[in-house]
């Protein structure tokens, strides 16, 4: 088999000195304006967090699905979902100094004069909600952590009895991921609108971290292949396949969108209209609609073709192109709650964007050259090098 074994070359310098630039705005942006920086660094945060939360359910559903053709790409998606314990560090200045710039409900002054939120109090209250975005990442590290563990440790030892555990608990695994993953979603997007009900939001936000991932995958073994790497291992059959589960979820997006819409323009009701209502006026109602091309239209017909998902630069493309349309999806989810009258970049966006990017993509890189590119001696691989699509 051709080399599996990872070099970052230049590449984790070139992302320090990303991160470093990032840092720099970032601090510039701080000063200038501390709230609406709370706001970009949030956005940035979540949506870097989307990608690696689509990694760790990826992984967990191959395992429990048994699948045997993903397994030349699953640790790429290990690798990514690894990030999950560096990100539980990057939302400590969120969870420190951040709530009370970003969350009307934590004034105690605010609660006080609202039935609403008198309501939600027992829920929304500092000590529950930090309490509850600590267990969620600590759940999400200490999945992370064994999934990647396990399946390294099979590289050497040629263990089955791993493959067969990380089936066993993956199950339990799925339903922690599923229950934390919505109620992060409710906790830090969903209530910076406490008035704002959708029972359909932890969905939607699952169906942005899956076409994250798939984006990602793709991106990452397209370039591994560019620098000469497991050109044997990933053929056009999984890139294909990746293709198609990429169409798949990104058409699944575009249904949960629409779903939350429908139930909540024909609901009609007072708490649920203005999420929307804001998003319908000035450049809101621009992007709104540019969203619908963006992330759907777009991707949908240029992307509804066989040749299209086994040609791999194409595919590339269109991965790319998901890729910065989730960006701009959360960007939208998050940032009309504090510039109600209309869009616009600051030098936070970019700041943030930069700093938590440039961090996410050199401990990527460092954790690729600790390990193979693919799970050596995993009891499917044989399987899955010798994968072809019907």
């Amino acid at each position: 088999m051709e080399q599996t074994k990872f070099s970052a070359g230049k590449g984790k310098a070139i992302f320090l000195i990303v991160t470093a630039l990032g840092a720099a705005a970032s601090a510039v942006a701080l000063m200038m304006d501390a709230r609406q920086f709370a706001f970009s660094y949030l956005t940035a945060f979540c949506f870097f967090l989307s990608i690696s939360l689509g990694g760790l359910a990826f992984v967990l559903l191959q395992h429990l699905t048994r699948a045997g053709w993903s397994v030349v790409v699953r640790r790429i998606a290990e690798n990514i979902t690894a990030n999950l314990m560096w990100m539980g560090v990057l939302i400590i200045p969120l969870l420190a100094v951040g709530i009370h710039t970003l969350f009307h409900w934590s004034h105690a002054e605010a609660v006080a004069h609202d039935p609403i939120m008198q309501a939600k109090a027992s829920y929304f209250n500092l000590i529950f909600f930090i309490s509850r975005t600590v267990v969620f990442f600590a759940i999400w590290a200490i999945l992370a952590w064994w999934l990647l563990k396990k399946s390294v440790v099979q590289d050497t030892s040629g263990d089955k009895a791993i493959t067969l555990s990380l089936q066993k608990w993956s199950t339990l695994g799925i339903i922690l991921y599923a229950a934390s993953e919505t109620f992060f979603s409710f906790d830090w997007i969903m209530s910076l609108n406490p008035h704002w009900f959708s029972t359909i939001f932890g969905v939607y936000y699952f169906s942005c971290s899956a076409v994250a991932i798939y984006s990602m995958i793709i991106m990452v073994a397209y370039l591994l292949q560019k620098k000469g790497y497991v050109k044997d291992a990933i053929t056009v059959e999984h890139y294909h396949d990746l293709g198609k589960l990429l169409f798949g979820f990104n058409a699944f997006w575009a249904y949960i969108a629409y779903c939350q819409f429908l139930l909540i323009w024909y609901g009609n009701l007072g708490e649920e209209t203005p999420f929307f209502h804001l998003r319908a006026e000035g450049s809101w109602k621009t992007l709104s609609v540019a969203m619908i091309f963006i992330h759907f239209v777009i991707p949908f017909f240029y992307f509804i073709s066989r040749i299209v998902k086994r040609n791999l630069l194409a595919l590339f493309v269109v991965a790319v192109w998901l890729f910065f349309a989730n960006y701009l999806d959360i960007y939208w989810l998050i940032m009309p709650n504090i510039n109600t009258k209309g869009m616009h970049i600051t030098l936070g966006d970019v700041g943030s964007f930069l700093f938590i990017g440039g961090l996410f993509f050199y401990f990527l890189l460092k954790r690729m050259e600790k390990s193979s590119l693919i799970p050596q001696k995993d009891p499917r691989l044989p399987e899955s090098l010798k994968f072809t699509n019907a």
